[in-house]
Formats: structure tokens, C-alpha cells, sequence
């Protein structure tokens, strides 16, 4: 029984790691990815509903009309991410009545939020909404 001398049976093994090393590298940057984008999402849902809350309050004031509560948003959007990010919101401002007799400015946006590997698109949709009691005149 003639034994492969140990250099030959190490060659079947020979340029694995870097195969491994490779593949692994490659499932840390796909997972590494996902949540960068989890964390953008977070930020930008976080922003457009502090900025529908702001769009409100402005719209909310006496001496405004309610209709300008959505570009508000818009604007506050803008300034805080990117024009990009801005531009993919539909925002309106309307009044409404709660059941309590008070008039609400609500303003409502829904969008997408633009994903970190740009051939991918807008995948992740966005609603949003905030309410502030109207003043009155």
C-alpha cells in the first residue's frame, strides 16, 4: 500500500481559503448593507414625521392657510436630507374636524426612501402623518 506523499494530498485543499475568505467577506458586506439601510430608513421615516408635525404646527397658526402645511413638510425635508429624498414625498394639507368639535390641520405624506445601492431604486414606502390644533382667527 503506497501512501500520496503529503505534498499531493494538500493540493485538493490548495487556493480554498481564499474561496472561503471571499464568500464570507461578501455575506458581512450584503449584512453590513442591510442594515445601514435599516438605520437610513429609520433616520429618514423619523425626519419626514418630525417635519409632517412641523408642516402642521406652521399651517395650524392663525394667520396661515391650512393648504401650506404640506410644502412646509416639503421644505423641512429638503433642508434636513436631500432634495432627492424630498422630491419622492407627496405631502397634503387639509382640515378636519375631531370628534371633540376641534378643527385639525392634518398633513399627510407617503413616499419612498431611496435605497443605498441606487440601481435598486426606491424600494421602502413611507406614510406618514401629523395633526396640530387650528388656531383660531
Amino acid at each position: 500500500m503506497a501512501s500520496e506523499p503529503p505534498a499531493a494530498r494538500e493540493d485538493g485543499e490548495r487556493g480554498s481559503a481564499v474561496v472561503d475568505f471571499v464568500m464570507v467577506s461578501m455575506l458581512i458586506v450584503a449584512l453590513l448593507l442591510a442594515v445601514l439601510q435599516v438605520a437610513v430608513y429609520a433616520h429618514v421615516r423619523n425626519v419626514v414625521t418630525a417635519s409632517a408635525q412641523e408642516g402642521a404646527r406652521f399651517a395650524a397658526n392663525a394667520d396661515v392657510d391650512s393648504s401650506l402645511g404640506a410644502a412646509r413638510t416639503v421644505e423641512v425635508v429638503a433642508r434636513a436630507t436631500t432634495e432627492r429624498t424630498a422630491e419622492g414625498l407627496a405631502c397634503t394639507s387639509a382640515e378636519e374636524t375631531d370628534p371633540s368639535g376641534l378643527t385639525l390641520v392634518v398633513v399627510e405624506c407617503s413616499g419612498s426612501v431611496p435605497s443605498l445601492i441606487s440601481a435598486l431604486g426606491n424600494l421602502l414606502p413611507l406614510e406618514v402623518t401629523g395633526r396640530a390644533v387650528k388656531e383660531g382667527a
